[in-house]
């Protein structure tokens, strides 16, 4: 029973999030978060766009609590709108404004789209980025189309500090699925070396040092006695025949 109520409470929450995100508007809207206090429900809308969500006084958060208490049955719900500075690099609206503009030129135009928008979050300051478009693109079979640029973490631990969002577009051959993945310039990685002036005075102090032991070592060889080498010679045909000669 526990395990029934704890499934449908998510589901209530999901349905919640989605109507916020069709209510506000495709690419206009990050995450919607959602929290539990005791005086009632608390709901982060995180969006690039924090007029356009909000409206004249505040009209489309006074009309989207109302309908959250009608339909949703929610206590007290309050709207916060968190507002996003940097919008090329939130993976979420930049697959949403693919998609857009996938419905808007049409699908024929989706190498241009792509390579804009790569353009566009490398100048923003990403460290790495990648778009994977699927679908039926141009043809009429379904085929997957990946565009990258720069670094980008894929595998390991650090992989889950990539910033990754999916959308659909839904165009006249079809729905086309994008996925957006962003590696932030604030995310510091482990194995990640970066050259600065500190580094380089490191690097000139190990030669220097390395200079001085390479002079040192020719110094000591310069002050050793050499030792006189011996040359043995080889036995000639004479010295063996006589040799045997006595043994005999």
């Amino acid at each position: 029973m526990e395990e029934k109520k704890f499934v449908s409470f998510k589901k209530d929450e999901f349905r919640v999030r989605e109507y916020i995100k069709n209510a506000l508007g495709k690419g206009r809207i990050s995450a919607v978060i959602i929290e539990y206090t005791p005086v009632g429900e608390k709901i982060k809308v995180s969006t690039s766009r924090p007029g356009l969500v909000i409206g004249r006084k505040g009209e489309k958060i006074d009309e989207l609590t109302r309908v959250l208490k009608k339909r949703f049955k929610l206590d007290n719900p309050h709207i916060e709108i968190v507002e996003i500075m940097q919008p090329l690099l939130d993976a979420q609206l930049v697959a949403d404004e693919i998609a857009i503009m996938l419905e808007r030129k049409g699908s024929l135009k989706f190498k241009v789209i792509a390579y804009k928008m790569l353009q566009q979050i490398i100048k923003a300051g990403a460290q790495g980025t990648e778009i994977t478009l699927a679908g039926k693109l141009p043809s009429d079979r379904a085929r997957t189309w990946r565009f990258s640029h720069g670094y980008l973490k894929k595998t390991g631990e650090p992989a889950k500090l990539v910033d990754r969002a999916q959308s659909q577009a839904t165009t006249i051959a079809g729905v086309v699925g994008v996925s957006v993945a962003i590696l932030r310039p604030e995310v510091a990685l482990s194995d990640q070396i970066k050259v600065d002036e500190t580094l380089r005075q490191k690097i000139k102090m190990t030669v220097a040092e390395l200079d001085t032991v390479k002079e040192e070592i020719k110094e000591i060889k310069e002050t050793k006695p050499k030792k006189k080498t011996v040359k043995k010679s080889m036995p000639t045909k004479k010295s063996t025949e006589k040799t045997m000669e006595e043994k005999e």
